[in-house]
Protein backbone atom coordinates (compact mmCIF):
# COMPACT_ATOMS: atom_id res chain seq x y z
CA UNK A 1 0.00 0.00 0.00
CA UNK A 2 3.07 2.17 0.91
CA UNK A 3 6.43 2.18 -0.65
CA UNK A 4 8.64 4.40 0.28
CA UNK A 5 12.23 5.17 -1.77
CA UNK A 6 15.17 6.70 -0.70
CA UNK A 7 13.44 9.76 0.43
CA UNK A 8 15.23 12.98 1.45
CA UNK A 9 13.66 16.04 2.97
CA UNK A 10 15.42 19.11 3.93
CA UNK A 11 14.78 22.12 5.70
CA UNK A 12 17.16 24.99 4.49
CA UNK A 13 20.89 23.52 5.59
CA UNK A 14 18.84 20.75 7.53
CA UNK A 15 19.24 17.05 6.29
CA UNK A 16 15.27 15.99 8.55
CA UNK A 17 14.91 12.43 6.10
CA UNK A 18 18.28 11.17 4.90
CA UNK A 19 16.87 8.19 2.39
CA UNK A 20 14.00 6.37 3.90
CA UNK A 21 13.22 3.29 2.40
CA UNK A 22 10.10 1.68 3.94
CA UNK A 23 7.27 -0.47 3.04
CA UNK A 24 4.24 -1.22 4.50
CA UNK A 25 1.76 -4.17 2.92
CA UNK A 26 -1.68 -3.38 2.47
CA UNK A 27 -3.79 -4.50 5.41
CA UNK A 28 -1.05 -4.21 8.22
CA UNK A 29 0.09 -1.75 10.79
CA UNK A 30 3.56 -0.36 11.05
CA UNK A 31 4.62 1.71 14.11
CA UNK A 32 7.90 4.05 13.89
CA UNK A 33 9.54 4.70 17.06
CA UNK A 34 12.85 6.94 17.45
CA UNK A 35 13.86 10.56 19.75
CA UNK A 36 12.01 13.68 18.81
CA UNK A 37 13.73 15.10 15.79
CA UNK A 38 14.43 11.86 14.02
CA UNK A 39 12.04 13.21 11.36
CA UNK A 40 9.34 10.15 12.13
CA UNK A 41 6.57 13.47 11.58
CA UNK A 42 7.83 14.82 8.83
CA UNK A 43 7.90 11.83 6.92
CA UNK A 44 4.16 11.09 7.46
CA UNK A 45 3.81 14.32 6.00
CA UNK A 46 5.40 13.85 3.28
CA UNK A 47 3.48 10.57 2.37
CA UNK A 48 0.71 12.88 1.46
CA UNK A 49 2.49 15.67 -0.04
CA UNK A 50 1.83 17.86 3.04
CA UNK A 51 5.63 18.43 2.79
CA UNK A 52 7.47 18.45 -0.44
CA UNK A 53 10.13 15.82 -1.11
CA UNK A 54 13.63 16.54 -2.43
CA UNK A 55 14.69 13.64 -3.44
CA UNK A 56 13.41 9.73 -3.27
CA UNK A 57 9.78 8.58 -4.35
CA UNK A 58 6.49 7.88 -2.45
CA UNK A 59 4.31 5.38 -3.82
CA UNK A 60 0.76 4.72 -2.42
CA UNK A 61 -1.21 1.80 -3.95
CA UNK A 62 1.09 2.48 -6.33
CA UNK A 63 0.64 6.16 -7.37
CA UNK A 64 2.90 8.35 -7.30
CA UNK A 65 2.31 11.03 -4.80
CA UNK A 66 2.76 14.68 -5.03
CA UNK A 67 4.39 14.12 -8.54
CA UNK A 68 3.85 12.79 -12.22
CA UNK A 69 7.53 11.36 -13.92
CA UNK A 70 7.73 12.11 -17.60
CA UNK A 71 11.48 11.62 -18.85
CA UNK A 72 12.78 10.55 -15.75
CA UNK A 73 12.22 14.02 -14.22
CA UNK A 74 9.46 14.68 -11.59
CA UNK A 75 7.13 17.51 -12.09
CA UNK A 76 5.07 18.02 -9.10
CA UNK A 77 1.18 18.20 -8.93
CA UNK A 78 -1.15 21.02 -8.82
CA UNK A 79 -2.16 22.29 -5.53
CA UNK A 80 -5.59 21.00 -6.79
CA UNK A 81 -4.26 17.54 -8.37
CA UNK A 82 -2.46 16.79 -5.14
CA UNK A 83 -5.54 17.50 -2.98
CA UNK A 84 -7.43 14.99 -4.96
CA UNK A 85 -4.46 12.21 -3.96
CA UNK A 86 -4.81 13.59 -0.40
CA UNK A 87 -8.55 12.06 -0.28
CA UNK A 88 -7.31 8.78 -0.48
CA UNK A 89 -4.91 9.30 2.70
CA UNK A 90 -6.12 10.08 6.02
CA UNK A 91 -4.41 11.73 8.63
CA UNK A 92 -4.52 12.50 12.37
CA UNK A 93 -2.61 14.85 14.07
CA UNK A 94 -1.60 15.01 17.85
CA UNK A 95 -3.42 18.51 18.10
CA UNK A 96 -7.52 17.47 17.05
CA UNK A 97 -8.17 20.10 14.58
CA UNK A 98 -11.80 19.81 14.54
CA UNK A 99 -13.99 22.84 13.62
CA UNK A 100 -15.02 24.47 16.83
CA UNK A 101 -18.25 26.00 15.50
CA UNK A 102 -19.40 22.91 14.10
CA UNK A 103 -20.96 20.33 16.42
CA UNK A 104 -19.41 16.68 16.30
CA UNK A 105 -21.50 15.39 13.58
CA UNK A 106 -21.20 17.98 11.19
CA UNK A 107 -17.44 17.87 11.81
CA UNK A 108 -17.64 14.32 10.27
CA UNK A 109 -19.70 14.87 7.45
CA UNK A 110 -18.38 18.02 6.20
CA UNK A 111 -15.48 16.61 4.29
CA UNK A 112 -17.81 13.97 2.56
CA UNK A 113 -20.27 16.66 1.37
CA UNK A 114 -17.69 19.35 0.32
CA UNK A 115 -15.07 17.58 -0.69
CA UNK A 116 -16.58 13.58 -2.25
CA UNK A 117 -20.15 15.08 -3.31
CA UNK A 118 -21.78 12.64 -1.10
CA UNK A 119 -24.72 13.74 -0.54
CA UNK A 120 -25.74 14.80 3.31
CA UNK A 121 -28.38 12.11 4.21
CA UNK A 122 -25.82 9.61 3.26
CA UNK A 123 -22.75 11.18 4.52
CA UNK A 124 -25.46 11.65 7.87
CA UNK A 125 -25.83 8.02 7.92
CA UNK A 126 -22.35 7.13 7.62
CA UNK A 127 -20.88 9.85 10.27
CA UNK A 128 -23.77 7.89 12.70
CA UNK A 129 -21.52 4.80 11.86
CA UNK A 130 -18.28 6.27 12.38
CA UNK A 131 -19.43 7.81 15.70
CA UNK A 132 -21.06 4.88 16.94
CA UNK A 133 -17.29 2.85 16.39
CA UNK A 134 -15.43 5.32 17.99
CA UNK A 135 -18.12 5.30 20.87
CA UNK A 136 -19.74 8.63 20.78
CA UNK A 137 -23.09 8.53 19.01
CA UNK A 138 -24.18 10.39 21.97
CA UNK A 139 -22.26 13.30 21.58
CA UNK A 140 -23.28 13.80 18.16
CA UNK A 141 -25.18 16.96 19.09
CA UNK A 142 -22.33 18.66 21.06
CA UNK A 143 -19.41 21.08 20.10
CA UNK A 144 -15.67 19.99 20.46
CA UNK A 145 -15.20 22.55 23.27
CA UNK A 146 -17.29 19.93 25.41
CA UNK A 147 -15.72 17.44 25.01
CA UNK A 148 -12.44 15.99 26.62
CA UNK A 149 -9.40 15.19 24.26
CA UNK A 150 -9.91 12.17 24.44
CA UNK A 151 -13.37 12.42 22.91
CA UNK A 152 -12.39 14.98 20.32
CA UNK A 153 -9.47 13.02 18.98
CA UNK A 154 -11.50 9.90 18.29
CA UNK A 155 -13.78 12.39 16.87
CA UNK A 156 -11.10 13.98 14.52
CA UNK A 157 -10.52 9.92 13.57
CA UNK A 158 -13.98 9.20 12.85
CA UNK A 159 -13.58 12.68 10.62
CA UNK A 160 -10.64 10.80 8.82
CA UNK A 161 -12.61 7.65 8.09
CA UNK A 162 -15.58 9.22 6.65
CA UNK A 163 -13.51 9.88 3.62
CA UNK A 164 -13.29 5.97 3.14
CA UNK A 165 -9.22 6.36 3.10
CA UNK A 166 -6.83 3.37 1.78
CA UNK A 167 -4.22 4.31 3.99
CA UNK A 168 -4.46 5.91 7.50
CA UNK A 169 -2.03 8.04 9.16
CA UNK A 170 -1.29 8.77 12.69
CA UNK A 171 1.26 11.04 13.74
CA UNK A 172 1.51 10.78 17.87
CA UNK A 173 -2.03 10.67 18.22
CA UNK A 174 -2.24 10.55 21.77
CA UNK A 175 0.25 12.21 22.93
CA UNK A 176 -1.26 15.47 23.63
CA UNK A 177 -3.95 12.90 25.69
CA UNK A 178 -3.69 13.09 29.90
CA UNK A 179 -3.01 9.35 30.41
CA UNK A 180 -6.27 8.10 31.40
CA UNK A 181 -7.08 9.11 28.05
CA UNK A 182 -5.28 7.31 26.18
CA UNK A 183 -6.62 4.06 26.09
CA UNK A 184 -9.77 4.80 24.47
CA UNK A 185 -8.08 6.08 21.11
CA UNK A 186 -5.67 3.05 21.14
CA UNK A 187 -9.09 0.98 21.73
CA UNK A 188 -10.51 2.72 18.52
CA UNK A 189 -6.92 2.26 16.56
CA UNK A 190 -6.90 -1.78 17.41
CA UNK A 191 -10.20 -2.14 16.12
CA UNK A 192 -9.45 -0.28 12.83
CA UNK A 193 -6.11 -2.52 12.63
CA UNK A 194 -8.46 -5.71 13.56
CA UNK A 195 -10.70 -4.58 10.92
CA UNK A 196 -8.08 -4.50 8.17
CA UNK A 197 -7.23 -0.34 7.40
CA UNK A 198 -3.46 0.01 6.73
CA UNK A 199 -1.89 2.11 9.24
CA UNK A 200 1.35 4.08 9.77
CA UNK A 201 1.55 4.83 13.31
CA UNK A 202 3.98 7.43 14.71
CA UNK A 203 4.11 6.58 18.16
CA UNK A 204 6.01 6.49 21.64
CA UNK A 205 3.17 3.83 23.12
CA UNK A 206 5.28 1.06 22.87
CA UNK A 207 2.83 -1.77 24.42
CA UNK A 208 0.59 -0.47 21.24
CA UNK A 209 2.91 -1.15 19.02
CA UNK A 210 3.98 -4.79 20.83
CA UNK A 211 0.47 -5.39 20.48
CA UNK A 212 -0.93 -3.96 17.00
CA UNK A 213 2.04 -3.39 14.80
CA UNK A 214 2.96 -5.97 11.92
CA UNK A 215 6.04 -4.11 11.57
CA UNK A 216 8.08 -1.60 13.71
CA UNK A 217 10.59 0.86 12.77
CA UNK A 218 13.23 3.00 14.47
CA UNK A 219 14.51 6.07 13.07
CA UNK A 220 16.72 8.41 14.35
CA UNK A 221 18.64 11.66 12.82
CA UNK A 222 16.62 10.99 9.42
CA UNK A 223 17.19 7.42 8.99
CA UNK A 224 15.96 4.12 9.65
CA UNK A 225 18.69 2.69 12.45
CA UNK A 226 16.84 -0.76 12.12
CA UNK A 227 12.92 -2.23 11.24
CA UNK A 228 11.27 -5.76 11.84
CA UNK A 229 9.30 -7.37 13.29
CA UNK A 230 7.63 -5.74 16.60
CA UNK A 231 8.46 -8.72 19.44
CA UNK A 232 11.97 -9.49 17.78
CA UNK A 233 13.02 -5.96 17.80
CA UNK A 234 11.42 -4.80 21.44
CA UNK A 235 13.29 -8.43 22.95
CA UNK A 236 16.11 -8.36 21.39
CA UNK A 237 17.09 -5.30 18.80
CA UNK A 238 20.28 -5.66 16.70
CA UNK A 239 21.35 -2.11 16.67
CA UNK A 240 22.79 -0.47 19.73
CA UNK A 241 20.54 3.43 18.70
CA UNK A 242 17.54 0.80 18.88
CA UNK A 243 18.45 -0.99 22.27
CA UNK A 244 19.94 2.82 24.16
CA UNK A 245 16.40 4.23 22.88
CA UNK A 246 14.07 1.63 23.92
CA UNK A 247 16.04 1.29 27.31
CA UNK A 248 14.95 4.62 28.03
CA UNK A 249 11.29 3.78 27.75
CA UNK A 250 10.67 0.14 28.91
Amino acid sequence: MLRAVQVCKNFGALQVLRGISVEVPRGTVTCLIGPSGSGKSTFLRCINHLERVDAGRLFVDGELIGYRERGGKLYELSPREAAGQRRDIGMVFQQFNLFPHRTVLANVIEAPIRVKGIGKAAATERGWDLLEQVGLADKAAVYPAQLSGGQQQRVAIARALAMQPKLMLFDEPTSALDPELVGDVLAVMRRLAAGGMTMVVVTHEIGFAREVADQLVFMDRGVVVESGDPRTMLAKPREERTAAFLSRLL
